[in-house]
């Protein structure tokens, strides 16, 4: 029987494409609709924050006492408040002062709780212990009521009230960070490091730290809205910015009053806030989809 004659010939796969990183930040940050939405409120904001004085048809703070509580109409497209002041005006003004104070606590908090986490989380021992007892303590605290502490003994004012917010939310930043460096100090390239005589500030700051902020620009974009609804709930307590300042949570304040009478006085500020703060929990949800595919998710 004759031999059957086997051809055997080479197969060559392709070699899987190499994805670009723009793209394919784009491609997964943009593929949910509701990101999309997000970004566009948060935008919006933005612009009326930056282009406020440009925008804003009338001064926020002018008075006319003559024209007190008055209903929408040309002149004011939403109406005016209890000392005739352009409530469009107020409401365009305190997109500034909610974006200034949001991004200002936020940055704040995670200064802070970064350079604790750090800390806490490289040189174990006594110095870690008293670090993380401490964060434990402020967590320990409703936030909304350590705010509230540190803003009554502090005092009113747009800088207090960033110092108040940001030291309240920054436990919860160096309880990520604490997490995230004991995790990464272990890896090789920390020991590789060492081995190399780099130092313990050197180590932290280039080889740690950026291996921990996927998850931190994740927590800052939606710790933003957070901030920005804090701000407006101790304006609405009256521990805020004093006034005439126009913020959302004081205009809430004062629209509550008059609910019966001029109900768009705090409707309209109290849906704008929970826009905002919506927008920043979608953007925060797309960028987490993008910095950790295992969470992807759709809605």
């Amino acid at each position: 029987m004759a031999d059957a004659v086997i051809n055997i010939e080479p197969s060559f796969e392709e070699a899987p494409k190499k994805i670009n990183g723009v793209k394919y930040f784009f491609k997964v940050f943009l593929g949910r609709k509701i990101v999309i939405v997000g970004m566009v409120i948060i935008l919006f904001n933005l612009i009326a924050a930056i282009f406020a004085p440009w925008l804003a048809p009338y001064e926020p703070n002018a008075i006319d006492l003559n024209n007190d509580l008055a209903v929408p109409s040309a002149q004011h497209w939403l109406g005016t408040d209890t000392l005739g002041r352009d409530y469009l005006s107020r409401m365009i003004y305190g997109a500034r002062t909610s974006m200034i104070i949001g991004i200002s606590a936020v940055v704040i908090a995670a200064a802070i709780g970064i350079t604790l986490g750090l800390i806490a989380g490289y040189f174990k021992g006594l110095v870690s212990n008293i670090i993380m007892r401490i964060v434990d303590g402020f967590m320990a605290f409703p936030m909304i009521m350590l705010m509230l502490l540190i803003s009554a003994a502090l005092g009113q004012g747009i800088l207090n009230l960033v110092v108040a917010l940001g030291i309240g939310m920054m436990a919860s930043y160096a309880r990520l960070v604490y997490g995230q460096v004991v995790s990464a100090k272990e890896n090789d390239y920390v020991l590789a490091a060492r081995l190399i005589g780099c130092n313990s500030t050197r180590i932290m700051l280039r080889h740690i730290l950026p291996n921990c902020m996927a998850p931190l620009i994740v927590m800052m974009t939606m710790a933003l809205g957070g901030a920005i609804l804090a701000e407006a709930g101790l304006s609405f307590l009256g521990m805020g910015i004093n006034p005439p300042t126009a913020t959302w949570g004081g205009m809430v304040s004062l629209g509550y009053k008059y609910v019966l009478i001029a109900p768009i006085l705090s409707l309209i500020p109290g849906i704008t806030i929970m826009l905002l703060v919506f927008g920043f929990n979608m953007v925060g949800d797309g960028l987490r989809d993008v910095l950790d595919p295992r969470l992807r998710g759709t809605l």
